[in-house]
């Protein structure tokens, strides 16, 4: 089929280049424009238009996606489907161009978690299980029918990032499917069933700061569900501190949460409301990613200084 493809992160990449490996022909591209980027701020265009340059693919960048000229193009290229991987909200105007509809590749096992952070959300609540959907999109954000899904397990010590990438390797997997059974039409779309849904809204700042006022656990999947970004964080000496890499410590310590109760060469422990938590990897302020060790050899930290 002809197909026109669009997404922005580097989520959405594996699903392109499955797709120019594929029978089905991508006619063009659509991205966000490029934006300034990084601490230099240097204007860069993003992961999924460097794949279609890349492969010499057209490539359409709408500041809005209900201009006139931009839905002019997309009619004009006269697609069999248009296919979504983590990009904007599409306008009605543009998802019923296609006569076979606009096909959605969600990161998780609809109708649980639909929204802006599936994968974060799922390791946050503790999931050990999740996988990728095909929907057909619709008016409302993640809702349309369900065409295909495939599951994965997760793992107790996964975090975030290594869960990301499983499920873009077979999120690329299931868009190939799903394109081959509509193109033989032997594919059934299935409503969602609305009461088993939940939600996986945009992670917030006040999300990512972390507090050791609750369980081990908690705190825990809240560090690996946002590491390596956003990343969880707290303050010590006034000065941010990111946790990217911690493990349970089923030890309960008399200090108070947040206090640091133990430290060794290689980690240092803070209290919890049951038990502690083990940082073995963290980021200090305006420093790169470090393994504990090294923070350690670096900064000044002691037995009961505290984490806010």
């Amino acid at each position: 089929m002809n197909v026109v493809f669009m997404g922005t992160p580097a989520f959405a990449v594996e699903s392109l280049k499955a797709l120019i490996h594929s029978s089905h022909k991508v006619q063009a591209v659509v991205t966000v424009p490029d934006k300034p980027q990084g601490r230099g701020q240097a204007v860069r265009p993003s992961p999924v238009k460097v794949t279609a340059q890349e492969n010499h693919i057209p490539v359409l960048q709408p500041v809005s996606l209900k201009e006139h000229h931009f839905i002019k193009e997309l009619k004009a290229l006269e697609a069999n489907v248009f296919v979504v991987v983590a990009f904007r909200i599409l306008p009605v105007e543009v998802f019923t161009i296609p006569p076979k509809g606009t096909v959605n590749i969600h990161a998780s096992l609809l109708p649980r978690y639909r929204g802006a952070a599936p994968i974060n959300w799922a390791i946050i609540n503790g999931e050990t299980e999740t996988g990728v959907t095909s929907i057909l999109i619709d008016e409302k954000v993640d809702t349309g029918h369900i065409l295909l899904q495939k599951k994965t397990k997760i793992l107790p010590d996964m975090n975030a990032g290594e869960l990301h990438d499983i499920l873009a390797t077979l999120g690329a997997d299931l868009l190939i499917q799903t394109l081959d059974r509509m193109e033989r039409n032997s594919i059934q779309p299935k409503p969602q069933d609305n009461h088993t849904a939940s939600k996986a809204p945009k992670i917030t700042k006040e999300l990512c700061h972390i507090s050791f006022e609750q369980p081990s656990t908690k705190v825990y999947n809240l560090i690996r569900g946002l590491s390596p970004y956003p990343a969880a964080f707290s303050y010590l000496h006034g000065q941010q501190l990111k946790l990217l890499k911690s493990q349970i410590v089923p030890v309960n310590y008399p200090q108070p949460a947040g206090t640091i109760c133990a430290m060794g060469k290689e980690y240092f422990d803070v209290a919890c409301t049951d038990g502690a938590i083990r940082l073995l990897e963290v980021q200090p302020q305006g420093k790169k990613r470090m393994k504990v060790r090294d923070f350690l050899n670096g900064y000044s930290i002691d037995i009961g200084n505290h984490l806010q």
